[in-house]
């Protein structure tokens, strides 16, 4: 990992380890400290350098991962709730929901009982998908034809309950397809599943003005961690929601066009796009 050496990680992955054997332990940051042999601030901050987030939001990440495995291998919700350390329904619910993008019941489904509406339509790029959720946008996507769009869906939630909307997404999708050809933010609600760092860059890549880029680096100081440029980038290629979370403005350090999960041809037009018509 940039920034620490071979004997520092080796240190955070020994405690990384210890926290995701039982991620519910009620484990103090002064107490992993005393385990490591550091200081429980130095200890933050050199986890947070190594990982990319606290100890705490590790742990929270484990949870979410030892429930997501219970509930995928067909544990009751409840079953599954116990065994990843949750303690209540209500804390669950809390904690969980958000980060699972549906209900834990339905994330057990494979989000069967999650009703999602789609809709697609031409747009300067070829042809854009947008899904939603009754909290939000779940995905959007481009591609050159309908069908790679919806077996692009149908990867994304094999069990939902998928319904094509044209008429009652069609205002939310004439938002969309104006921001494709440069326009304004369309400023639609999202409803994404994430992990606590993906969240992070992704609601900072929704503060970067239309017109303007940012390297990897600079959203990686922009969310306090310097170091984690590499998971910036990961976090930018497991978008699901092509330009409401516009992964597009970001760029490399020498200001050349990385990766995009929705082909270098479409970031490139996006970005001149935005640059032709500015604020």
């Amino acid at each position: 990992m940039p920034g620490a050496d071979a004997d520092t990680v080796a240190l955070i992955a020994g405690v990384c380890e210890f926290i995701r054997a039982d991620p519910d332990r009620k484990t103090t940051l002064a107490a992993l400290g005393r385990r490591a042999g550091l200081s429980p601030a130095y200890l933050q901050r050199v986890f947070k350098r190594v990982v990319g987030v606290s100890p705490r939001q590790f742990a929270d990440a484990c949870r979410l991962d030892r429930l997501k495995s219970g509930l995928k291998g067909g544990e009751s919700v409840t079953t599954a709730m116990v065994a990843a350390g949750y303690g209540s329904s209500s804390r669950l619910y809390e904690k969980a929901g958000g980060q699972l993008g549906m209900t834990p019941g339905e994330y057990r489904g494979g989000g069967v009982r999650a009703a999602i509406r789609y809709a697609t339509a031409a747009c300067e790029l070829g042809r854009v998908l947008l899904a939603v959720t009754a909290r939000g946008v779940c995905a959007v996507s481009l591609a050159e034809a309908d069908d790679d769009l919806e077996q692009f869906l149908r990867s994304e939630f094999p069990a939902a309950d998928l319904a094509r909307d044209d008429a009652g997404l069609a205002a939310w999708l004439a938002e969309l397809v104006g921001q494709l050809a440069g326009g304004p933010h369309a400023g639609l609600p999202i409803d994404v599943k994430a992990t606590a760092f993906q969240r992070r860059v992704w609601e900072e890549l929704r503060r970067i003005p239309r017109g303007q880029t940012r390297t990897y680096r600079e959203v990686a100081e922009a969310i306090g961690e310097p170091t984690a440029a590499r998971a910036v980038a990961r976090a930018c290629a497991t978008n699901p929601a092509a330009v409401v979370i516009p992964c597009h403005r970001v760029v490399g350090s020498d200001g050349a066009l990385r990766g995009y999960r929705w082909g270098l041809r479409r970031k490139k037009a996006l970005l001149a796009a935005e640059a032709a018509v500015g604020e």
